[in-house]
């Protein structure tokens, strides 16, 4: 997949978002002043790189995740991390923005050393956005296909990773942003849109300054800095639900 310029000036607005995740390159979402209120650097998962690991480490700061679709998430198995600790700490329910945690479960692919390194994460990255979409196609199969594909379910996912590992997956609301408007539901209603494979990287921007949020007046002025598409979360809802 292409990618475009850190020269390229900003990009703005849904259908550059969704060009640039067409096109593998990365872009900054905000999801909302009165939710979590953060820009989140996000990556169409099955392109992602040794040096995408590295700008989110570098540029980014917060905790790399990856995004999957609640569809997938059920046909792998995917619980969410609260419904499998037994741990006092996972009874309360107070999240500041309001609604529930998306964390599934940490993997590393198989074929990774430690997992950590820029090039173990990218390797598990890209792995899952490639078995993401060879789910979706199958669950659009008819007959044997897609029955064999069903059948190796969580078996079939044990075979190419493994947990714990350092790579934290999201499990995204049915729905979508019809049901959750968090950065898991925006970055896989974005792929969606992009027609990319269902599954996004996405990394919160912290301000190197302070160690808080990176604000949506920063964030922007980070993507005029390196030719990155920026958007609002709402914005983005609002496209969603005419289509």
């Amino acid at each position: 997949m292409s990618r475009s310029s850190d020269t390229a000036g900003v990009r703005t607005g849904v259908d550059d978002a969704v060009a640039a995740f067409g096109s593998g390159d990365p872009v900054l979402i905000h999801d909302a002043a009165d939710r979590e209120g953060e820009v989140d650097l996000v990556y169409p998962a099955e392109a992602v790189d040794a040096a995408d690991v590295a700008r989110m480490r570098n540029d980014a700061g917060g905790l790399v995740c990856v995004a999957l679709p609640d569809d997938v998430c059920d046909a792998w198995g995917l619980p969410f991390a609260r419904s499998t600790l037994s741990h006092p700490a996972a009874e309360a329910h107070d999240l500041a923005y309001g609604d529930r945690s998306s964390f599934s479960i940490t993997v590393n692919h198989r074929d990774t050393f430690t997992g950590v390194t820029d090039e173990d994460r990218a390797l598990t990255i890209s792995a899952l956005g490639e078995a993401a979409a060879a789910v979706r196609r199958a669950t659009g199969l008819a007959g044997d296909g897609a029955r064999g594909a069903v059948a190796a379910g969580p078996e079939g996912f044990a075979e190419r990773f493994r947990a714990p590992g350092h790579v934290h997956l999201l499990r995204a609301a049915p729905g979508l942003t019809d049901d959750r408007a968090g950065h898991t539901e925006l970055g896989v209603a974005l792929a969606d849109a992009a027609g990319v494979a269902p599954a996004a990287v996405v990394c919160e921007m912290l301000d190197d300054e302070d160690g808080g949020a990176l604000s949506p007046t920063a964030a922007r002025a980070h993507a005029d800095r390196h030719g990155l598409a920026y958007v609002e979360g709402a914005d983005l809802i609002e496209r969603f639900d005419r289509e």
